[in-house]
């Protein structure tokens, strides 16, 4: 029972902390977004970025276990 109430409680905060990691990353981007003017500059901005994310999220998936 306690393995049961413990993989709840992990699938809870992980769902937690992923909603706000989504709710950081939409603030952080919506702010970039006004400080950046220009499309090439927004294509480079963007790539590098989803360059970051592709390498990051299966590292931060990995350490929340999800």
């Amino acid at each position: 029972m306690a393995a049961f109430l413990a993989e709840l409680l992990f699938d809870l905060v992980g769902s937690l902390v992923v909603s706000w990691l989504r709710q950081a990353v939409v603030a952080i981007c919506a702010w970039l977004d006004t400080k950046i003017h220009g499309r090439a500059a927004r294509l480079v901005v963007g790539g590098l970025l989803g360059i970051a994310a592709y390498f990051l999220i299966p590292v931060i998936t990995g350490l929340l276990g999800l």
